[in-house]
């Protein structure tokens, strides 16, 4: 016993009771069973990037809203990436997407006359009215747009009679004492016979 105490010492007896505590932790994680360790036992920070397995979170993991725009790598979202319509006007911010950010004929005329058609054009209709069909030449012809719309856009043909030639001579907006477009105008002119003038005009909510 006395031998025994010769050789005992503070640091003899601080590294068996570290090897001791360190082989009952082990033991203790070795009983640990399916599902045992919880969130709450969890520290927090304790879970880093290099403990998560590669796919561990999956899209199911993630919170709705939970990758915001500042947590996004510039680039990172390629167009690859983007379904159809999933970028709509109605979730863009003021000032998002700026003249830089837009490729080189990224934007086709076909998007630009729809975008602005349907901003700017409602409640399309469209009118026609044709002239006497007679020998009278020249003759001339106005189809006036419904109540309240105006013309966007018209045009004219020629009806042929017994005249073996009838020329266009006018194709115009027709303009009301308010200075609006109310309709549209055609004129045509023919050789001896009866012949005929038709007005087109194109009317809209504007």
């Amino acid at each position: 016993m006395g031998n025994l105490r010769r050789h005992l010492s503070v640091a003899n007896v601080l590294s068996c009771l570290a090897l001791f505590m360190a082989i009952s932790g082990a033991a203790y994680a070795a009983t640990l069973g399916k599902n045992a360790v919880k969130a709450k036992n969890i520290t927090k920070n304790a879970v880093t990037t290099p403990k998560l397995k590669n796919g561990a979170v999956t899209a199911a993991k993630l919170k709705n809203g939970a990758v915001i725009g500042s947590k996004i790598a510039n680039e990172a979202v390629g167009s690859t990436k983007l379904g159809p319509a999933a970028v709509r006007s109605t979730a863009l911010g003021g000032g998002v997407v700026t003249t830089p950010k837009l490729k080189n004929q990224a934007v086709s005329e076909e998007k630009l006359a729809a975008s602005l058609l349907g901003t700017l054009v409602k409640g399309v209709s469209y009118v026609s009215k044709a002239s006497e069909t007679n020998g009278t030449s020249p003759k001339s012809v106005t189809v006036d747009c419904p109540t309240g719309k105006q013309v966007v856009g018209g045009g004219a043909r020629r009806v042929l009679g017994t005249s073996t030639e009838v020329s266009l001579i006018e194709s115009v907006p027709f303009v009301n004492g308010e200075g609006k477009q109310t309709g549209w105008t055609a004129a045509a002119a023919g050789a001896p016979g009866t012949f005929a003038v038709e007005a087109v005009a194109i009317c809209a909510d504007v």
